[in-house]
């Protein structure tokens, strides 16, 4: 892709590596960005949203504005029998004993469709209107280099995805010692109350630490147990936890790597499969 972009945008995901972006940013150690995007599920816990707020006004400040964009409540859309079904990647019991796993689409849904049509916006050119040939925005992503097999290119020719992290060399413990010299060190992860993807230590986390969003997931995962009116495989039971267990009754045993696993970034779910982008808005 030649020229210049038309936008510089950080899409904030508002984790370990979105934020040092954000901060090399406003320290002007990386070019500066224009915005910052936020796809927001409405389904963070609530240090995550705190944590956002801080960085809000310290963008502000730098005259980095930060937008937040939403989709929806995933949480209340994928409970309501009225709503199209909301395909979160449920494990999933079927009658007959056998063990599967829906298709993974909230992603897509609630942060990545959001994504792209504010930088549609930003750039002038709202979906259906078509955007010029060789008008872009430059995407930061913060994937570093111990996850670099995530980096991809982006699927629209009105984005360039670039990754600055890789151009530092940094990894996610290289950007927690950064975010901790400036007083972020309790960088939250950030990723859905009620996400399966989560490995038992944040289950742990939840549980011990977060009491409302611990009740929250316990709720919301008895409330799915026989799926959405419009959920494949009839007579199948769904749960949030991968034993495939009600999430109030399993026995939570973190792994050997699990406190090695940071927040999911739009870009880069945390089941390490690719995201699938669904239909370019």
């Amino acid at each position: 892709m030649t020229g210049r972009p038309a936008l510089r945008v950080l899409s904030l995901g508002a984790g370990v590596q979105s934020s040092a972006l954000l901060l090399l940013a406003i320290e002007r150690r990386i070019p500066r960005f224009d915005v910052a995007v936020f796809a927001d599920t409405r389904w963070e816990p609530s240090e995550v949203y705190t944590h956002l707020d801080r960085l809000e006004k310290l963008s502000a400040d730098a005259g980095i504005p930060v937008r937040r964009v939403s989709n929806g409540d995933l949480r209340k859309d994928a409970l309501d029998p009225e709503h199209r079904f909301v395909s979160m990647p449920l494990f999933v019991l079927g009658k007959d004993g056998s063990r599967g796993l829906l298709r993974r689409q909230c992603t897509a849904e609630y942060k990545i469709t959001c994504l792209k049509a504010e930088v549609r916006r930003l750039l002038g050119y709202p979906h259906p209107t078509r955007v010029p040939q060789g008008v872009y925005a430059e995407q930061a992503i913060g994937i570093s280099v111990d996850e670099f097999h995530r980096a991809k290119d982006a699927t629209v020719r009105y984005l360039r995805n670039v990754f600055p992290l890789l151009d530092l060399g940094w990894t996610r413990a290289d950007c927690r010692t950064y975010l901790t010299s400036l007083g972020f060190g309790n960088t939250p992860r950030s990723a859905c109350v009620g996400c399966p993807f989560h490995r038992d230590s944040e289950w742990i986390r939840l549980r011990d630490h977060d009491p409302a969003a611990w009740a929250e997931a316990v709720a919301f995962d008895e409330a799915i147990r026989h799926g959405h009116p419009r959920a494949p495989g009839i007579g199948a039971t769904y749960y949030l936890h991968r034993s495939r267990q009600p999430l109030a009754e399993v026995v939570l045993k973190p792994g050997p790597d699990d406190d090695q696993i940071e927040g999911c970034s739009p870009w880069s779910c945390r089941s390490g499969s690719a995201v699938r982008e669904g239909r370019p808005q």
